[in-house]
């Protein structure tokens, strides 16, 4: 019998792992999606690597780069194309003697300017610097302070990636970092790498920021089925051998690629349906597997995209699907309906609901993640009204709320 606390159910869980991560698994961390791969796993993205160096290159050197803007929809390899050329610009710059500091941020988890400059200041921080960086209680101003100093006191050359950077409030980061050369806060040159799903982002930025960041821009194209089947063979070591039935990476392959090429979304497909054979305790990895994987892949992938926004964006999310489960007959829901929904779902989880217009706004924040559409109609009286519809399965979207 298991014992009250259920430690027993909780010791046999973990006696049934080791360290591949359990009898499927061999190597589970090639899977995982902030996995850098050495440059024969990259699939389909030759093109954009050199001429992301070429923008770059000169850093190496200790020289002013170019700083770029690479677009595109989530799992087309922009964040794995800047973190692999960062990978081999500081290698080439250290064969040349050349101190060059490089630091990943991703700011849809970053709260704001501070705390992306103090994830970056850590990232960069040698061993022998007395700076701390801490993840509160010091202004903005002595954050950029604190980046500076390090970099003058121990580098000769900088790059710094901001992935999902439209996921910040402001574009006063990307002027800070552009100007800083130019205003005499730091001496050595910056190389910047933004990153956006976004590709209107340009657009939001101040012309300020436009005209000093100066950048070059690059789209990546989705991955079609064929890549993310390359892909995903090129990782089958994650697995042990012999554990893979022969039509599970074509299946993950075109699950994702059916649904914009999302290269992540195959890999965490395909994790998952691992770890969902480990729960069997079955021997191999089926198809079926993959099935059975897809809606916990599906509420990580939502997870993830809402993670950064206010409580209340969960909220009229769960409206919207309310309306969706209930009325199949329909896609499309006026604004003012689903804030009746919206006020109903903040009455029973106790919330204080926001105004009209605060509930239209988080609309149109689902609408920029891609979360939910939207579009304008025309009443009888030739006003305008807009609609919008949910774009993921609302079973899935519900199960947030369960």
């Amino acid at each position: 019998m298991d014992s009250e606390d259920g430690s027993d159910t909780i010791h046999s869980v973990f006696e049934n792992i080791d360290e591949g991560g359990g009898g499927i698994f061999e190597q589970r961390e090639i899977l995982q999606i902030d996995y850098v791969p050495s440059e024969k796993r990259i699939v389909g993205r030759d093109e954009q690597i050199e001429k992301v160096a070429e923008e770059i290159g000169p850093i190496v050197v200790g020289q002013p780069p170019n700083s770029i803007i690479i677009y595109g929809k989530t799992g087309c390899g922009k964040s794995l194309v800047a973190k692999h050329v960062s990978k081999i610009a500081k290698e080439e710059a250290e064969n040349r003697g050349v101190r060059l500091a490089t630091g990943y941020v991703n700011c849809q988890q970053a709260k704001g300017n501070s705390d992306a400059l103090s994830k970056y200041g850590r990232a960069i921080n040698p061993p022998e610097s007395s700076m701390t960086f801490p993840a509160r209680g010091i202004s903005e101003n002595e954050y950029f302070e604190r980046v500076w100093s390090v970099l003058n006191d121990f580098y000769d050359a900088a790059i710094i990636i901001l992935d999902e950077v439209d996921k910040l409030n402001n574009d006063d980061l990307l002027m800070a970092l552009s100007r800083a050369g130019e205003d005499g806060s730091v001496d050595v040159p910056i190389g910047v790498i933004a990153v956006s799903n976004k590709i209107n982002y340009r657009e939001k930025m101040s012309e300020r920021t436009k005209s000093s960041f100066g950048h070059n821009e690059f789209i990546f194209e989705p991955y079609d089925a064929s890549q993310i089947r390359e892909i995903l063979q090129n990782r089958t070591d994650a697995f042990a051998d012999g554990v893979l039935d022969d039509g599970v990476i074509p299946r993950a392959a075109a699950l994702s690629a059916k649904e914009h090429g999302d290269a992540r979304k195959a890999m965490r497909l395909l994790r998952y349906a691992g770890d969902q054979a480990n729960k069997e305790n079955a021997d191999r990895v089926k198809e079926s597997h993959l099935s059975d994987a897809r809606a916990s892949a599906e509420v990580d992938r939502l997870l993830e995209l809402i993670s950064g926004l206010p409580p209340h964006s969960k909220h009229v999310l769960i409206a919207l699907a309310n309306l969706t489960k209930n009325q199949p007959e329909r896609e499309w829901f006026r604004t003012m309906k689903i804030r009746e929904t919206y006020l109903d779902v903040c009455e029973q989880s106790g919330a204080d609901p926001l105004s009209a217009e605060r509930t239209r706004q988080l609309l149109n924040e689902l609408c920029f993640l891609e979360i939910a559409g939207s579009r304008r109609g025309t009443g009888e009286g030739k006003g305008h009204y807009s609609q919008y519809t949910l774009l993921w399965d609302a079973d899935i979207v519900l199960s947030l709320d369960a």
